[in-house]
Order: structure tokens, then sequence, then C-alpha cells
């Protein structure tokens, strides 16, 4: 009896050894170009936390700090990196149907936008990076942009023309600040602050969550409240990442990547209620009368550009949703 369990316990550690890769845990590393107390951190902490407990620690996520957007959606492509989570100021580069959700004042508010994202047309459009090698996961958020700078305040178009504002490399947004007499020059985020300190430009325009996340009131003197843009936020994994998982996974997957996007939200929510108090104690003027129907009608022969060269159709749904529409 001795001698047959003697020849039974190797091939028990055998099997052991054969079954541990199917018990190893795998990491999925998410980039994101924002401080971890930032709403991309929160995101990437909802979207870890959701994972982690679903599949009892099977799947770690690992949050990991990359300022250049481009490079990082690269990473992703080639399958050097899990996950992105960030704007969708680059994501255009790779798949130009996002473009769309850059036009100036498309969106009316904070529900209009979320609706039209978790809606069929935010489906649509999801369903367009696979074409590109890239798997569109969820979308997030990082606000309606406002324009800062070290001049003066802003109020009227007039007031920034001949204005160096950093842009994201986003063709979108460079035309609209080249139609409105600026002149917009691209820059990845992490080159933002030299820029703004050596005075390489003189404004940019972000989200209240970035600017307050990133001390932007230590360069910039003026915060405007244009609200000319809103910027979506997305997580964008690399496909084979989820192709691997069982279909258990695959929904434990998805439904973390929801709960990274009611994290992220909630936090620009929070940010975007006590951002612009906190900027004017540090310092800032903040101006909150803006004429947004001149910046609108400066902005007509882009409008009509944009109906040109996207999808014009699109454009016309997109401002004319309504819930439950």
């Amino acid at each position: 009896m001795t001698e047959h369990r003697g020849g039974l316990l190797p091939l028990a550690l055998a099997a052991m050894a054969i079954a541990a890769p199917a018990l190893a845990q795998t990491t999925i590393t998410v980039q994101h170009p924002l401080p971890i107390a930032s709403h991309y951190g929160a995101g990437v902490n909802g979207f870890k936390e959701s994972l982690e407990r679903a599949t009892n620690g099977r799947y770690r996520v690992v949050a990991q700090r990359n300022d250049n957007e481009r490079e990082a959606i690269e990473s992703v492509q080639i399958g050097t990196v899990e996950c992105y989570l960030g704007s969708t100021g680059p994501v255009g580069n790779f798949v130009p149907e996002t473009r769309v959700f850059d036009v100036p004042f498309l969106f009316r508010d904070y529900a209009h936008a979320r609706g039209v994202l978790d809606g069929e047309i935010g489906q649509q459009v999801l369903s367009r990076f696979s074409a590109r090698g890239l798997l569109g996961v969820a979308w997030m958020e990082n606000g309606f942009r406002h324009l800062t700078n070290s001049r003066r305040e802003v109020h009227q178009p007039g007031d920034i023309r001949g204005m160096k504002v950093r842009t994201m490399e986003n063709q979108v947004h460079m035309r609209a600040f080249t139609t409105l007499g600026a002149l917009p020059t691209p820059m990845a985020f992490s080159e933002l602050v030299p820029a703004l300190q050596q005075g390489t430009v003189d404004g940019q325009e972000n989200p209240i969550p970035v600017i307050v996340a990133n001390n932007l009131n230590q360069v910039q003197r003026y915060l405007t409240l244009t609200g000319h843009v809103y910027s979506p936020g997305i997580l964008i994994c690399n496909p084979d990442v989820v192709a691997r998982m069982s279909a258990a996974d695959r929904a434990a997957f998805n439904a973390a990547a929801v709960a990274g996007r009611d994290a992220n939200r909630a936090k620009v929510t929070a940010d975007e209620e006590s951002g612009i108090a906190a900027l004017r104690a540090r310092g800032m003027t903040v101006t909150t009368e803006v004429d947004r129907a001149a910046f609108q009608t400066a902005l007509a022969s882009a409008f009509q550009q944009y109906e040109r060269e996207m999808d014009g159709a699109l454009l016309r749904r997109i401002r004319d949703w309504q819930p439950g529409r």
C-alpha cells in the first residue's frame, strides 16, 4: 500500500503542476494620462475592483500613467499594453468615426452626451474599432472643455484671436480654433505644462477635472467657461485580451467596464461641482459670462465643413437626440 502511494504522489504533483497555469493570475495593465486621484484614476479603480472581485483575483488590474495618449493607444494596438483609458482626442487618428463627437457645441449638456454615447449611436461607433485592431469597450468621460490662458479674460470670439492655444492632435479641434482666429498648437499632454511655463503657448483647453487635477492654475491665470466641446473618455483594449477569456470572465469584464464608467462619471460630476470654486480659491480669474451664440456664429464655416467631411445625417441625429427617443 505504501509503495502504491509512493507511486501516486509524483503523479499528483505532476497533475498540480499542469493545472497551475490555469489558476495563474492574469494582469491587465490600463494606461491613462492623469494622476491616480483624477476621474480617469477613478475609472480604472472602479474597473479594477469589479473585475478582481468577480474573478476572485484571477485577474489583476494595474493602473499605469502615460501622458502620451497616442503612444498608449499604439501600444494597445500592437499588444504591448492591454488597455487604455483616456480622452477620445487622439483616437480619431486611429478610428476616424470618433471625430464626430469632437464637433463644437454638439451636445447640450451631460445628460444629452451620456444618453447618445450609451445608446445606439455610441454602440455603433464602438463597433468600428475592430477594423482598426482595437476593441472599443465602453464610453467614459472627460467632460466639457473650457479655455484657460495667461493673457486676458475671454468673453467673445475676438478675445482669442492671435492666441496660441495648445490642442490635442485632433483635426476637428484644430480647425475650430483656426476658424476663430487662434493659433492651435497640437502637442502631447506631457508637454503642456513646460510649454505654458516657457510661453510656447498662451493657453489650453480642457475639462475642469483635468485643470484641477494637474494644477494648471499654477501656469494659467484666466479660465473661461466656454464649454465648447464635450470630451468623451473611452476604455480601449487589445482584442486578444478579451478573446482569450471564458464567457463568464468576459461577462465580468464587461460588467467591470460599466462599473468603471459609473465611477469615472461620478468623479467628473463631483469635480465639476467643486472644481471652479477650488480654482478661484487658487487665484484664477473665472469668466462665466460667455457669448456662446457669438462663438457658434463665428464657427459657421467650420460647421459647414464638418457636415461635408463627416456624416451630416449622424451629426443631426446627435443634435436632435431626446431622452426616450
